[in-house]
């Protein structure tokens, strides 16, 4: 499992590592924020071979991921920014962002289009959010109306950075922007990026790298952790299938046993 750790953005406190485990984060005695106890915690992250789990008590507010407000429960990636009562920190790992080779740029490969259909870029925050991308060409990032990805802000550039596939692997390269990309939490301008890694452009348009698993890979999807699955407003419980069937089944024999003894009563 690698290893994680949060950043704070104003740069005034140490990272904190996130080993496996659950760890409560909450306001420390000298202010800011720290691993604290369960019962003193605003929030808990859930740290194991699946991922990272945020989970927030029933009640609490002001618990923000990526500028969205978590009600229960969250599922946190590399890159993610969590807010919690006005500190504002970066899920980042241990494992650098892989900067591409002097070939990266040669010719796609027999194939990379078809998988490029498969591959795709899918926005999780900003103004494609929810929208996807696919791959099966090279997609210009950029503030132009011509940009597959467009990021309406004068002041982002217009030609700002381009993606494409390059074997299992995408390439994302700078043409020249002022600020950058960030991915995984971390400024970058030239990387090869792989499905799970995030991009985001302009601090607040958020994508992810979504593909199918390679043939023959041995990892597994993770387990997702059961629900809670809170009961309807009415307090009407879940239907059975079948039991109203039944029920009308022996209303019936009932009325119709009762008919008889009206009708044939004993004299």
């Amino acid at each position: 499992m690698e290893t994680l750790r949060l950043r704070f953005s104003d740069g005034e406190q140490p990272d904190l590592p996130l080993e496996a485990g659950v760890h409560g984060l909450g306001r420390a005695p000298h202010g800011g924020i720290a691993v604290v106890s369960a019962e003193d915690a605003l929030a808990r992250l859930c740290v194991d071979g699946r991922g990272v789990w945020l989970s927030v008590a029933e009640g609490r507010r002001g618990v923000h991921v990526n500028g969205r407000a978590v009600q229960r429960l969250a599922m946190l990636r590399r890159g993610d920014t969590l807010h919690l009562e006005g500190a504002e920190l970066r899920l980042l790992a241990d494992a650098p962002v892989d900067v591409p080779s002097a070939d990266a740029d040669a010719p796609a490969a027999e194939g990379d289009a078809q998988r490029g259909l498969q591959t795709v870029l899918r926005g999780i925050g900003g103004r494609h959010h929810g929208r996807s991308f696919t791959l099966d060409r090279p997609r210009l990032v950029g503030s132009i109306a011509e940009a597959d990805i467009r990021i309406d802000d004068p002041a982002f550039a217009e030609r700002h950075a381009r993606l494409e596939l390059r074997g299992e692997r995408v390439l994302l390269r700078d043409l020249g922007s002022a600020e950058g990309s960030v991915v995984n939490g971390e400024p970058v301008r030239d990387a090869l990026l792989q499905p799970g890694d995030q991009i985001v452009f302009d601090a607040h348009h958020r994508f992810v790298v979504e593909a199918p698993m390679a043939r023959g890979a041995s990892a597994r999807a993770p387990e997702l952790p059961d629900i809670e699955i809170a009961p309807a407003a009415n307090g009407a419980s879940q239907r059975r299938p079948w039991r109203l069937p039944w029920l009308l089944l022996a209303a019936l024999a009932i009325a119709g046993l009762l008919s008889l003894l009206l009708l044939y009563g004993v004299g």
